[in-house]
């Protein structure tokens, strides 16, 4: 009767631990996403105090009409379509830089020549300003395929470079003590290797993320491909139509911080890929 009492009273303040640790969790929860909605709500309030200083929707026009503009932009198929030509480009080279990437840094991690080798060239892309390297693509492809050749190669360094510092910072003794029990080359790699990787992994996506965005559409204001956010973006530009400039400009930040916080959430979500990777 008495080990029945103990096991009831371990199992209620067992079910109380888990509830109070949830009711934590929440919390947090909502004080991180207080603290995101009053930051975008006082910059809005500053971007709105601004818009009636200057009182000229020439220079700065109100966020509201901002909005409004965003709303009629998007009752046009065009709008649509533009949107998709330009995001598919954008993540077709991000995805392309961040694979490539991630096997030159293996290969050089494996071979010192090999690193020495490329390592001039990622250094000189990197140090290279996007509209050079905007104009020179130009001259050797067509403008739609742009934007995918410039996000590629602003997403290579940075994926690179990640990527070996995490191979680099594999643990030595972890390694000595696979192959003296001769642990296969499979298993290392999930076990040893791949933990040690991800974090680095993870930084390239969240910076690669940003970096193509940035330059893809900077590529197709200057290549104008047709039916995409680029184009649009020149165009408001070119006739003075200062509020669609802003409503794009609006457009492309929104879905580079959409896609970017979709990733990293499911990252997170399906790792802790460490621990998973090490448990099986």
């Amino acid at each position: 009767m008495k080990h029945n009492r103990k096991l009831w009273s371990k199992a209620v303040t067992t079910n109380r631990t888990v509830k109070s640790d949830g009711i934590t969790a929440n919390n947090k929860g909502i004080k991180y996403y207080g603290v995101k909605l009053f930051v975008v709500i006082f910059w809005i309030i500053v971007w709105e105090i601004l818009s009636r200083i200057i009182n000229e929707e020439l220079f700065l026009p109100s966020f509201r009409s901002v909005i409004l503009t965003v709303f009629e932009l998007s009752k046009s198929q065009g709008f649509w379509i533009s949107i998709v030509n330009s995001f598919v480009r954008i993540i077709a080279g991000f995805f392309l830089g961040l694979v490539m990437g991630a096997l030159l840094a293996a290969i050089s991690y494996k071979s010192k020549v090999i690193y020495e080798l490329i390592s001039p060239l990622l250094k000189m892309i990197k140090a290279t300003p996007v509209a050079s390297f905007i104009i020179l693509a130009l001259v050797w492809i067509s403008s739609v395929n742009l934007s995918v050749l410039i996000a590629f190669l602003m997403v290579l360094p940075v994926s690179f470079s990640n990527i070996l510092h995490g191979l680099n910072s594999t643990d030595v003794k972890l390694l000595e003590m696979a192959h003296v029990f001769r642990v296969g080359r499979w298993k290392r790699i999930k076990a040893i290797y791949f933990p040690a990787v991800v974090p680095f992994a993870i930084s390239a996506i969240s910076i690669g993320l940003g970096f193509g965005f940035k330059s893809g559409i900077a590529a197709e204001v200057i290549g104008r491909p047709a039916n995409s956010i680029g184009v649009n973006l020149y165009e408001a530009k070119l006739y003075l139509m200062i509020k669609e400039l802003f409503a794009w400009t609006l457009v492309i930040v929104f879905i580079s911080v959409l896609f970017e916080k979709t990733v990293m959430i499911l990252l997170s979500r399906y790792g802790n890929i460490q621990d998973k990777a090490t448990d099986s």
